[in-house]
């Protein structure tokens, strides 16, 4: 099938880039991204581009070239699926709060309203891609779905999982690695392929079964997650060694097969995936009695608990074992830097242990607001909004929030604040005056000449 029109159900991290550079590289196929939340798909139409409800480097400015002509945006999801020979699912598969599998399985029930509503509308053929990331065969409950509609409509089931890093996510579409697309008709696969086929070489777009694709997802999140767990429990066993954990990680990351990526301690792991996957493959191998295997794979998230826990003890035991009433600056609460998703951001967990010692806490980071930081502690339910608003503070640029701090902590690796001006910074803070460098970021002997009481994970 040749493919003209293309509808994404879910404007959001993966759906919004993914169509975007989509649109860019194939001007003859139309493709309307539809989501129910007006509010942001009327901030994807809004004219200044800088307004676009996700940041990513180099999405503005292919969303500006391509919006109106081939790109479009819309919340009328029934008109754009009628009219739509590939539908896209790429809507939120948060871990469940409730029930069966509660804290570890992923909850379907936006991936089931798609499918229940695809099949409700849809009167010709359609090609349906699983863009979300969901457990295995979970294909097969959206095809008997879309298979018993009684209205004879014919959907062929795809499975087409994202690999983006967020911060990159527009060239790591431009330049993937791979493009995995898994399906049971040849001709539907072919049909995606073609798509990606106009920029992505063919050598590069991997064909498996549909089971296959959907565990490629969660076992490659899962062993980025691993090695990052991996040096952080490394890092702990080097502040006790007086080992430097940069050193170590270089040393093993210039072996062949093991690689530099993914190698930099820090204060753990965040964003939208990483958790999310890891406890998904626990409880899948759990359903099926895979006891051991569930046990490794559940470690990883029990030492990214660790990591956070231990970076927030260290600053409350190195302030003299009380930071009540002290004013703490964290720089940085998006999960990592080139992005404003703050999903399981690290920044969020120590804030929250902070709060419950008393402290006060500044914020400042380039992509994210106060509204969305109050949320995201609102949404720990760990104390009152109230409480939240009385006791957490954002600013608009960094010396304002340093000023009269009894500590700053790195919470995100963003460029810019290593060409602050940190002397400036340290004559308007309390004395003595600490970092605490959760990303490594800073220079250690600068710091400390400066006059700073520095620490860092690792070292």
């Amino acid at each position: 099938m040749k493919i003209t029109k293309i509808c994404c159900i879910g404007a959001g991290y993966v759906g919004g880039p993914t169509m975007a550079v989509i649109a860019k590289k194939n001007p003859n196929i139309k493709v309307t991204i539809v989501d129910i939340n007006e509010e942001r798909i009327a901030a994807w139409n809004d004219k200044d581009v800088s307004k676009l409800p996700i940041y990513e480097p180099g999405l503005a400015e292919i969303v500006e070239e391509t919006r109106g002509k081939n790109l479009f945006f819309s919340t009328d999801i029934d008109e754009t699926i009628r009219e739509s020979e590939m539908i896209f699912i790429s809507v939120n598969t948060p871990t469940k709060t409730y029930g069966k599998g509660k804290g570890m399985a992923a909850d379907l029930k936006y991936v089931e309203l798609c499918a229940r509503n695809i099949a409700e509308v849809a009167t010709t053929d359609k090609i349906v891609v699983e863009k979300s990331t969901l457990p295995v065969r979970t294909a097969q409950a959206i095809k008997s779905i879309l298979h018993n509609t009684g209205n004879d409509v014919k959907f062929e089931i795809l499975s087409n999982p994202e690999f983006l890093a967020e911060g990159t996510a527009i060239q790591d579409l431009l330049n993937p690695d791979r493009v995995l697309i898994g399906g049971e008709s040849e001709d539907a696969i072919e049909s995606l392929a073609n798509v990606y086929g106009s920029w992505v070489p063919q050598d590069r777009i991997l064909r498996t079964n549909v089971w296959s694709s959907e565990l490629s997802k969660l076992t490659a999140n899962a062993f980025l997650a691993q090695r990052i767990s991996s040096i952080n429990a490394i890092s702990e066993l080097c502040e006790h060694t007086e080992a430097n954990v940069n050193e170590v990680a270089k040393a093993i990351g210039m072996d062949s097969r093991i690689g530099p990526k993914f190698l930099n301690a820090s204060i753990g792991f965040g964003g939208s995936c990483f958790q999310k996957d890891i406890l998904n493959l626990v409880y899948i191998a759990r359903s099926y009695g895979l006891n051991a295997v569930a046990d490794y794979w559940e470690q990883v998230i029990i030492l990214n608990d660790h990591q956070k826990r231990r970076f927030s003890d260290h600053l409350i035991s190195t302030l003299y074992n009380t930071v009540s009433g002290k004013k703490i600056a964290m720089l940085g609460w998006a999960f990592k830097k080139d992005t404003n998703d703050t999903r399981e951001s690290a920044a969020i967990y120590v804030a929250d242990h902070l709060l419950n010692e008393q402290a006060h806490i500044a914020v400042y980071d380039p992509k994210v607001n106060s509204k969305k930081v109050q949320g995201d502690l609102n949404y720990l339910n760990t104390r009152s909004a109230e409480e939240n608003n009385e006791l957490v503070t954002s600013f608009d640029e960094p010396y304002e929030t340093a000023k009269d701090a009894h500590a700053i902590a790195i919470m995100t690796e963003w460029d810019e604040f290593k060409t602050y001006d940190w002397q400036k910074i340290y004559d308007n803070m309390k004395k003595p005056a600490f970092i605490f460098d959760g990303r490594n970021i800073l220079n250690k002997t600068e710091m400390e000449t400066i006059g700073f009481e520095y620490s860092s994970i690792g070292k």
